[in-house]
């Protein structure tokens, strides 16, 4: 029986480096002190806080921080037309008090009703300006809830922007659409829908 027969299953496999070093019929095997990879070893815990991960971002998407900048920036621009359209209303009432109109029952009339008018809609920009304001201060830790209603007033905004104050509003429409696309944006629902810290 030859040492060096291939035939022989006993004999020393072809390939093997003398001294029991593995050639080409062994498998390699790791150094001591590594860890082998495959199957049976634990793996790594996926990392927590990234998009399609558990628990949802841990930092305000770019988007969203700029849909609050907007709020704001909406906020702002509803107590100055507030105070503009405040000033119309007190014109009016002023040309009430005129001598040569207060015989002039129509335009009374007309004064009384656009007066009305003007300050209800002083009301109502103050209190839009302030919802604005509030959303723009829950988009820190506010649900899906916020972003539902972030929406809606960002759809209301940029119709109201259109009619009836088509030009002054062009700026609310813009702003509101803005404010609308980048709420409801992949990045922004996972934001809204993250898992929330518990209260202490």
């Amino acid at each position: 029986m030859s040492f060096g027969d291939p035939n022989n299953p006993y004999g020393q496999q072809q390939g093997a480096q003398p001294g029991g070093q593995p050639g080409y019929g062994y498998p390699q095997q790791a150094p001591q002190g590594v860890p082998q990879q495959g199957y049976g070893y634990p793996q790594a815990p996926p990392v927590q806080g990234g998009y399609g991960y558990p628990g949802g971002p841990t930092e305000m998407p770019g988007g969203v921080k700029a849909a609050r900048v907007m709020l704001f920036v909406i906020a702002g621009l509803q107590v100055i037309g507030a105070i503009f359209v405040a000033l119309a209303a007190a014109a009016v009432n002023a040309a009430k008090e005129d001598p040569t109109l207060k015989e002039d029952v129509q335009f009374q009339q007309l004064a009384d009703y656009s007066g009305a008018a003007l300050w209800g809609i002083v009301v109502f920009a103050i209190l839009w300006g302030v919802l604005a304001v509030f959303l723009a201060a829950k988009f820190g830790k506010g649900g899906n809830g916020v972003r539902i209603t972030a929406i809606v007033f960002g759809v209301i905004t940029a119709i109201l922007g259109i009619y009836p104050f088509i030009v002054i509003g062009l700026i609310h429409t813009v702003l509101a659409i803005l404010v609308v696309v980048f709420v409801a944006k992949s990045d922004g629902g996972a934001w809204f829908n993250r898992q929330q810290q518990p209260q202490h």
